[in-house]
C-alpha cells in the first residue's frame, strides 16, 4: 500500500462564503440557497508520539493550540486584513509550527508565503497538476513511499530527467512546490519535516547554467522563508565535479542552518546509507524497496486537482493592495495596548 498509510490527502476548505440571495429578490418558485456548512472545527491527528515530539522541538502545547492558532488569526486580521489568505485553524497552524509558535515569526511566514505566489507569476499561475503532467511523467521529481527513521517523508529530485528544449526550468520549480503544497497537509510532515534527495547523475554543464544566481535567489528565498515546511537535510549523491560551482552559486543565499544540513555523498552511496538506511530506499540508490516508482506520487498528485484549482487557480488583487498592512496596524515599536498583542503578551510569558 502506498506509504503503508502515512499519507493523509486532505483538502482545505475555501474560506469565502456565498451569500444567498435574500427572500425579497426571489420569485415565487425560488426557494432561498441554503446556508454554506459551518467550518469543521480542528482535531489533531497526531500520534501521541509526535505529539509529544512537537512539544519538545516546536514548542507546541495542545492545551494552549487553539489560543495560539487565535492570536495568529487576530494578528492577521489586525495587521494584514487584506491579504486574501484561509483564517482555519489546521491552515495557520502549519505557520506556526514552521515558526516554533513565535507569533511574529509565523505572521512573516504566512505573509512572505502569499507574498511569494504573487511576486512570480510563471510559477504560481494555474499552478494544478494537470497542467505539469509532462513534468511529472519525465520522473524530475517523486516522493520515495518510505520515510527516514525520524518520520521525515523523503523527496527525490532527477535533473537529469529534464530536457531544457522540452519546457523551461521554471516548470520544474513548479512541479516541486505542488509536491511541497500537496505534503504539507499532512500533519505528520508539519511535525517531522521532510528529506530532499538529489541524484545529479548526468547533470552537464549547459543544463546547470539554467539554474542562475535570480532563479536560485527566488527558490532558496521560498524554501526558507516563504513556504511553512522543515527541511532536515539534503542529501546530493553523484554530483559531478560542476556541482561545486552550482552550490557555489546558492551557498551564498543559504541560511548557515540549512547549509549545514547539506551532506555530499558523490558516488559513495554507503556514505548515503549512513543517514537513510537500505530498507527505505531504491535499488536504484542501493536500496532494498524495490525498483523507484514515480506512478503513486502522481497519482496522488493528480487526485488533488480541484484542491491546487480552488487554490491557485482564481483571479487574486493586485500584489501591493493585499500585502499592504492596514493603516492602524502597530509598529515594532509601537505600545502593546490592543487586546490582540495583550493576548500574544500573555501567550508568550506561557514558553
Amino acid at each position: 500500500m502506498f506509504l503503508q498509510g502515512s499519507w493523509k490527502l486532505m483538502s482545505e476548505e475555501s474560506d469565502s462564503l456565498r451569500t444567498s440571495p435574500s427572500a425579497a429578490s426571489l420569485s415565487e418558485n425560488e426557494l432561498p440557497l441554503p446556508p454554506p456548512p459551518a467550518p469543521i472545527g480542528y482535531v489533531c491527528s497526531l500520534t501521541e508520539e509526535l505529539v509529544a515530539k512537537a512539544r519538545e522541538e516546536l514548542q507546541e502545547k495542545p492545551e494552549w493550540r487553539l489560543r495560539d492558532v487565535q492570536a495568529l488569526r487576530d494578528m492577521v486580521r489586525k495587521e494584514y486584513p487584506n491579504l486574501g489568505t484561509s483564517l482555519e485553524d489546521a491552515f495557520l497552524l502549519r505557520f506556526l509550527r514552521a515558526r516554533k509558535f513565535d507569533y511574529d515569526r509565523a505572521l512573516q511566514l504566512l505573509v512572505n508565503y502569499h507574498s511569494c505566489r504573487r511576486s512570480w507569476p510563471e510559477v504560481f499561475n494555474n499552478l494544478r497538476p494537470s497542467a505539469l503532467k509532462e513534468v511529472l511523467a519525465s520522473g524530475f521529481l517523486t516522493v520515495l513511499p518510505h520515510t527516514d527513521p525520524r518520520g521525515c517523508h523523503i523527496l527525490c529530485i532527477r535533473p537529469d530527467r529534464w530536457i531544457p528544449s522540452n519546457y523551461p526550468i521554471t516548470e520544474n520549480i513548479r512541479a516541486t512546490y505542488l509536491t511541497l503544497e500537496k505534503l504539507i497537509q499532512s500533519e505528520e510532515t508539519q511535525v517531522n519535516g521532510i528529506v530532499i534527495l538529489a541524484d545529479y547523475k548526468g547533470v552537464s554543464l549547459s543544463k546547470a547554467s539554467h539554474f542562475g544566481p535570480f532563479i536560485a535567489k527566488k527558490v532558496i528565498g521560498i524554501l526558507q522563508d516563504g513556504f511553512p515546511i522543515r527541511i532536515k537535510a539534503v542529501h546530493v549523491v553523484n554530483e559531478p565535479r560542476i556541482f561545486k560551482g552550482i552550490f557555489a552559486i546558492i551557498k551564498p543565499f543559504l541560511k548557515e542552518k540549512i547549509a549545514n544540513r547539506f551532506f555530499l555523498h558523490g558516488s559513495d552511496l554507503n556514505s548515503l546509507h549512513t543517514n537513510l538506511p537500505r530498507n527505505i530506499l531504491p535499488k536504484e540508490y542501493g536500496g532494498t524497496a524495490g525498483e523507484l516508482d514515480i506512478t503513486a506520487w502522481n497519482a496522488v498528485l493528480l487526485a488533488s486537482e480541484e484542491d491546487f484549482v480552488r487554490e491557485f487557480c482564481q483571479p487574486v488583487p493586485p500584489c501591493d493592495s493585499i500585502l499592504a498592512p492596514a493603516p492602524e496596524a502597530l509598529g515594532p515599536d509601537a505600545p502593546c495596548d490592543d487586546s490582540t498583542r495583550a493576548v500574544k503578551s500573555q501567550l508568550y510569558s506561557c514558553y
